[in-house]
């Protein structure tokens, strides 16, 4: 089951198909972008991207491309090279990643940095860099909306057993489905699943369920989570093998 907003979905779905391995789509985050005028740019150096759907939601704003974008991972930089900034510059990894590229690539004198971002946010981006002396303004243009309760076709396939795990790629989005899980009375589902964690703090929010195995890639990436997928699927679970549940791999 894979969790990522529609937005995001398409290119996690096609590496696991590429794999062999069924991706079936339970979206547990709604992307709402936020209209309004073309932004302040005056001054600004760069633009700091923590997601994709920050870059996408600029896009949206403005039509502007000419300033340098440094963004959290490999997945953030796609996309702003997608919608037409030619100066990508990827930390290939959480939001201390970025700041740490940041300090490295620029001056803190060269102008305010603004970072294009939810409602939400994971990490002090702006207190990393501050203490650098770098000014660092934050853009709300989008907002990820919890799902409200988990699909039918998602209820049943947990029910019935054809799922072998679930992905996530944030901590609010573990949290948002143990808490659908417990409200629909689905704790018992989970206990044979792996819950695939791009990072430690995701897994802490999944860890609010009881599951067979919790996997958490190397670095937070998507490339190192399928990497992750693809080394469980290959070793096998012993405790599937045991029960003789059907796998679906």
């Amino acid at each position: 089951m894979v969790t990522r907003p529609r937005e995001d979905a398409p290119a996690l779905a096609e590496a696991l198909t590429e794999l062999g391995i069924e991706p079936v789509l339970e979206p547990l985050m709604s992307i709402g972008y936020i209209a309004g005028p073309p932004l302040d740019l005056d001054g600004v150096q760069a633009l700091l991207a923590t997601s994709a759907n920050g870059v996408r939601a600029f896009a949206r704003r403005d039509h502007r491309r000419h300033l340098p974008v440094y963004t959290v991972g490999d997945a953030s930089a796609r996309a702003a090279a997608e919608a037409g900034f030619t100066a990508v510059n990827s930390a290939s990894g959480d939001v201390a990643a970025l700041a740490a590229l940041v300090r490295e690539r620029l001056e803190a004198d060269g102008g305010a940095l603004l970072h294009v971002a939810g409602s939400h946010l994971a990490g002090d981006l702006a207190g990393m860099l501050a203490g650098h002396g770098f000014t660092c303004r934050r853009e709300v243009l989008y907002q990820a909306r919890p799902a409200a309760a988990l699909s039918a076709e998602a209820v049943r396939d947990l029910e019935e057993g054809t799922l072998d795990g679930v992905v996530f790629f944030s901590p609010r989005t573990a949290a948002a489905f143990a808490g659908l899980v417990r409200e629909g009375g689905l704790e018992g589902t989970v206990g044979l699943l792996a819950a695939f964690c791009l990072s430690p703090a995701v897994a802490g929010e999944a860890e609010a369920l009881s599951w067979g195995r919790v996997v958490i890639a190397g670095k937070p990436e998507q490339d190192a989570l399928v990497q992750a997928i693809e080394a469980w699927r290959q070793a096998g679970d012993r405790e599937k093998r045991e029960t003789g549940r059907r796998q679906s791999w």
